[in-house]
């Protein structure tokens, strides 16, 4: 298999977390969404955005959530990260749902202020979006059960919130200054720790 896009993601640095986790082999092309990279991405998704698993034959996956979905299903019910049914697996859908949507607001304040030229950029549009960073990421710490998000063992939820809040820590320490998320932050720190987050950490 062939993962495309940078560790920097926190989208494609969670499909590399759970592969390494799920002992699955895989090369990486640390590609990016912009500039002379994008017409390459765009031969597997047609949107060009990363990350891009190209399976051994040939077959191409976008978007994190189908690419786990297809990761869980190839290791199995009893190794998934991913509660298969029932309220578990609505609750770690829940909590996915909470990083991502925090993780993609922060983008979105970072393209306002990188890509739009300063006399252009819309300053009610980026406080609406970093107060959305904000609550998501502190609705996101109240629901960590500890020691790991869903309770006493590390799941795809535990992932998902470190990627998510290790990049946005990253990306706009100025925002997550302003964020108290203990849980959240000692969750990060523990999963941050383990090999395969190590070995996923991201290049500036």
């Amino acid at each position: 298999m062939i993962l495309v896009g940078r560790y920097l993601s926190p989208f494609v640095r969670r499909v590399a977390v759970t592969l390494r986790l799920y002992g699955l082999e895989y090369e990486h092309r640390p590609l990016m969404a912009f500039g002379d990279d994008k017409k390459t991405i765009s031969q597997w998704n047609p949107v060009g955005r990363v990350p891009v698993l190209i399976l051994d034959d040939g077959e191409s996956l976008f978007e994190s959530g189908a690419i786990l979905d297809y990761l869980d299903e190839r290791v199995g019910p009893d190794r998934s990260l991913t509660p298969a049914s029932g309220r578990p697996r609505r609750e770690v859908l829940r909590l996915l749902a909470l990083a991502t949507g925090a993780a993609e607001k922060t983008v979105l304040t970072l393209y306002e202020v990188r890509f739009r030229p300063e006399e252009k950029r819309h300053e009610p549009w980026v406080a609406m979006c970093s107060d959305q960073v904000r609550r998501g990421f502190e609705a996101l710490d109240a629901a960590a059960a500890m020691p790991w998000m869903t309770g006493e063992t590390m799941g795809q939820a535990d992932v998902i919130a470190a990627c998510c809040w290790s990049f946005a820590k990253h990306a706009k320490p100025e925002l997550t200054e302003t964020i108290r998320a203990p849980r959240l932050d000692a969750i990060a720190a523990r999963a941050e720790s383990m090999p395969e987050f190590q070995q996923t950490v991201p290049n500036p």
